[in-house]
Order: C-alpha cells, then structure tokens, then sequence
C-alpha cells in the first residue's frame, strides 16, 4: 500500500513537472514567435502607401478571425489626392517666386473608415515561407477640400506703390494669370473655410505576408479604391468636376498578433 502511493505520489510530480517545462517551453516559443499550433485570433497594424493620385497616405486596421483563414476587418485611413492635370507653375519675372498649381481650387484630404473581410488563398507552409490573402472593404468617405489662397502683387493695378496681397484662387479674376501670382500662400490660410464632402468607397486588395514571426505582421499590399461621391469635388478650374476618384496603390505593412 505505501509503496503504491509512493509510485503514484511520484508519478504525479514528475507529470506536473513535465508538464510546467512543456508550458515553460510554450510560452517561450510564443513569446519567440515561433509555431505552437495556435490560432492568434487579433491582429493589429498600420501602414504607410503611396497611391497614383498622386501622393502618400497612412493606415490603421484591426482584425479579427472569423474562421481559420477569414477575418474580419475594420480600416481607417488618410491621404491626399491631386487631379491627374495638376501641373506646378512658377512666375519667372519674379527673383525666387514660390510655386504653386495653376487653375486649382481646392487641397484635398481623404479620411475613410471602413469595414471587410480578408480571406487567405495560399497559406504559409513555414515562417520563411509566403501567404497570399485577398481582401475588400466598404465604408465611408470624407474628403476635406481647403480653398487654395495666393500671394498676389497688385502692384501695377494700383497708384499706391507695391501692394501684395494673400486671396483665394478665383477662376477669371485678377489672380488668373500668372504675371500676377508671386506664389502659393501658406497651406494654413483658409482652413476655417474648408468643406467636407461625404461620400462612399469600395476596395479590393492583394497581400503578401512574409513575417519571419508567428505573431507578427509583415506584409506588402496593392489595391484598386474608388471613392463615389453624390456631390462632385471642385478640384481643377476649367475642368469637369468628378464624381468617381480611382485610384491605385501599394502598401508596406507591420503590425502584431495575439490571443
């Protein structure tokens, strides 16, 4: 009877210890982000894009497992957008005149907060390894159009001597010619006269992700965003106003995962 409960006392503290190494070792893995058979069901990242409208843009998405290989995503993300005929001006009968955009009436800023769902198409076989997943997103759109303000010399409009002045860009007005642009005013000048026009978007996107850990996020993105607005953004004098913004882009990614 004593050398029974010897035996099992014994067997029972070398399995606790067994197994406490075994966690032991887990937490070390997990902590190392090597493989341990789990599914990290959050995800956190952000990223930096440049995009062919012209510019740069920043974003943040949290994720969610759905499934194995499906997860469910909200996205938040700013950027700029220019007018594909944007063109930089400069008055060369003026000694170091500023630049600035001929016919343009509006600095465009885009914010837009959405929902998806990313799908893996080909899964990691290894940490060295490549997984492809394709996502898309809907949401909203809201793109903050600032006046564009120039410095302007009135110089030979008036008998008072150089006059200068800082005015907002007008099509057909005394500021419409480049003779008499000096230049761009400062970018603050005319924020509180800045407008927001609300829209909607739809995305689809590729990704590649090659994190060398399990519980981390390495990726590079490229997608197609169309941005639908109900009232067009006056962008360009002289032309057509536009309803649908397309735009490309290409994404560097980083982020984490956890339980």
């Amino acid at each position: 009877m004593f050398k029974n409960s010897f035996v099992f006392i014994f067997l029972a503290i070398f399995s606790f210890e067994v197994g406490a190494q075994e966690l032991k070792d887990d937490l070390t893995r997990l902590q190392s982000g090597e493989d341990i058979n789990v599914l990290y069901r959050n995800e956190a990242s952000f990223g930096i894009f440049a995009h062919s409208a012209g510019g740069f843009g920043l974003a943040y998405r949290r994720a969610q497992h759905v499934t194995g290989k499906r997860k469910r995503m909200f996205e938040l993300e700013a950027q700029n957008f220019k007018h594909p005929k944007e063109i930089k001006s400069v008055n060369q009968n003026v000694p170091n005149a500023k630049g600035y955009t001929y016919g343009k009436l509006n600095s465009i800023l885009i914010i837009r907060p959405g929902v998806g769902y990313q799908n893996v198409i080909y899964q990691k076989s290894d940490k060295k390894s490549v997984e492809i997943r394709v996502s898309y997103f809907l949401g909203a759109t809201l793109a903050f159009a600032k006046p564009v303000y120039l410095e302007v010399d009135h110089t030979n409009s008036s008998s008072n001597g150089p006059v200068i002045t800082t005015e907002r860009y007008v099509p057909g007005s005394y500021n419409d010619t480049i003779d008499n642009v000096l230049g761009k005013a400062s970018f603050f000048k005319g924020m509180e006269k800045t407008k927001i026009y609300p829209a909607a978007y739809a995305k689809l996107a590729l990704s590649f992700e090659y994190a060398d850990r399990y519980n981390g996020v390495k990726a590079i993105e490229t997608g197609v965003v169309a941005d639908v607005y109900p009232y067009a953004i006056p962008m360009m004098a002289y032309n057509k106003k536009q309803e649908v913004l397309i735009s490309l882009y290409i994404k560097f990614v980083w982020g984490k995962k956890w339980f």
